[in-house]
Parts: C-alpha cells; sequence; structure tokens
C-alpha cells in the first residue's frame, strides 16, 4: 500500500474520532513559578535546577519553549536511576556555592531527606513552588544559615 492511500485511510480512520491524542502540547509552569524565577533573577540570586527525567533532551527542550532555559546558571538534568545528591555535587562543583547556602523544592520525601542530609535547606512541595513555599523556604533558609553561622563563632 503506497504512502498516499495509507495517509487517506489514516485520515478516514481518525475522521471517525471526537477526540485524538496530542503529542508534546506546549509545556506549562505551576502558575507561580515564572513570576518567582524573575524574582530571584531580578535580585541576582543564581538559580539552578536538578531534575531527574528519562527523557531529558526533552526537559531541556521544554526549558526552552517556557522561555527561562536563561535564568538556571547550572542545568543537572540526567536520567531517572541518578541521585539528586549527585546533582547537588554537580551544582556545587560547577558553581563554588556551599551546600548551606542553597535552597531546594522537590516534590519527593527521599529528595529531600537525602539532600538535607549535605546541609541544603530542603521543602517539600506538592503542587510546585508557589509564594507560600517560597516565603516558608526563605525562613527555613535564613534559620538555617544563622544556625550554621553561629557554630562557626
Amino acid at each position: 500500500m503506497g504512502d498516499e492511500k495509507v495517509k487517506n485511510e489514516a485520515m478516514e480512520i481518525m475522521g471517525l474520532f471526537q477526540v485524538l491524542p496530542r503529542l508534546r502540547e506546549m509545556p506549562s509552569l505551576y502558575p507561580h513559578a515564572k513570576g518567582i524565577l524573575s524574582a530571584l533573577q531580578d535580585k541576582g540570586v543564581d538559580v539552578a535546577i536538578a531534575s531527574r527525567s528519562p527523557t531529558a533532551d526533552i526537559a531541556k527542550t521544554f526549558l526552552d519553549k517556557l522561555g527561562i532555559k536563561s535564568m538556571f546558571v547550572a542545568q543537572e538534568i540526567f536520567s531517572s536511576w541518578t541521585h539528586k545528591t549527585e546533582h547537588f555535587q554537580r551544582i556545587n562543583r560547577r558553581t563554588g556555592v556551599p551546600y548551606k547556602a542553597m535552597l531546594f523544592f522537590d516534590d519527593e520525601d527521599r529528595n529531600i531527606e537525602a539532600v538535607t542530609k549535605m546541609g541544603v535547606t530542603s521543602i517539600l512541595v506538592g503542587d510546585g513552588v508557589n509564594l507560600g513555599a517560597f516565603r516558608q523556604g526563605l525562613v527555613e533558609f535564613s534559620r538555617n544559615f544563622a544556625s550554621s553561622e553561629n557554630k562557626r563563632k
């Protein structure tokens, strides 16, 4: 069967259905995410991304499509079998920012536990970072950072 005939038959088959699948729709951010990222950028705060994804190339493309790729000084996005601690070790090596000077938001308990053990202030979020989680993160970060500075004295 030739390509044109297959195409015509496929069109007929699709005509029988009211709803068709869509592949790789435009990605979207959580409602407060872009505003928070912009505010951090305006304040001169470096931001990195640490993501486990079985499709790292697609994740990076999405960052570009969302217009936020340039907001990150480090983009540690790799396959799903890597540990978050590895992401943070790479971010630390790449940026020179000590773990105690980092703030991390994630939706998985195991990541929060592992990264907190490294000295990173870590906040568990259910539906992405919103202003409430951002405030909580800065409060806990300030408390932890002050505590670590006091231990050095």
